[in-house]
């Protein structure tokens, strides 16, 4: 029987034992590129990979407002990890291995220092709230209020899930991950990969089902 090396975890990366050719990834390629000192390769895995992480991010916090700046940790993670860099999976694997990874320190940080409530007044002018958002739901059309709705109880139902099994079904969302290099971001067999995602499309349509058939929302269960 082949032997299959299991993932070793360093500074929060994911490496293997043995290395994988860099020319089975192009953006592997480009990451030894960025290893080498190229910022011209770095920009171009960063304008790819942006939205996707941001994407992901904003799943996983449910936070809209601080989305982009823990993506950028992303990417300041992996330029600063250029230096130890190996080929030993693919780079969204790899890249998705430190986003899960910030998304889990933060929300451990967030549990330990509760959140300021959105209510809280503004530092320099008492009669302002410290946040303020745009109500886009005046401006926009029916449907992209509909399609806007749908998606805020996904992400509600979401929410419910083990963590696992969320991130499992977001990263299922990237098209260029496979159920294996999902399994290389969670740290587990691909048996018990798929029995995550499994199981959370199953609970999501459970508690989606009857919202899509009558639009009334139960909330999450338990």
């Amino acid at each position: 029987m082949a032997h299959n090396p299991k993932p070793c975890w360093l500074t929060g990366v994911c490496y293997t034992r043995r290395d994988m050719p860099a020319s089975a990834d192009p953006d592997a390629a480009l990451m030894l590129r960025v290893k080498r000192g190229d910022k011209q390769a770095f920009a171009g895995l960063v304008d790819k990979y942006k939205q996707p992480v941001v994407n992901f991010v904003c799943r996983m916090l449910r936070d809209e407002t601080e989305a982009e700046d823990l993506a950028q940790n992303v990417f300041l993670q992996v330029y600063k990890s250029a230096h130890r860099y190996r080929v030993s999976a693919k780079f969204s694997t790899w890249l998705f291995t430190i986003a899960r990874n910030l998304c889990l320190n933060e929300i451990r940080r967030r549990s330990r220092h509760p959140a300021e409530s959105l209510d809280a007044p503004h530092p320099e002018h008492d009669d302002q709230p410290l946040r303020q958002f745009e109500d886009k739901e005046t401006s926009l059309p029916p449907d992209a209020l509909l399609r806007g709705e749908l998606e805020q109880k996904i992400a509600q139902a979401l929410a419910t899930l083990p963590e696992n099994q969320r991130t499992a079904i977001l990263l299922c969302r990237q098209e260029d991950l496979s159920y294996e290099e999902i399994a290389d971001v969670l740290g587990c067999s691909l048996s018990a990969t798929k029995s995550l995602i499994h199981r959370g499309r199953e609970t999501l349509k459970q508690m989606l089902k009857p919202y899509l058939q009558t639009g009334a929302w139960k909330g999450t269960q338990k």
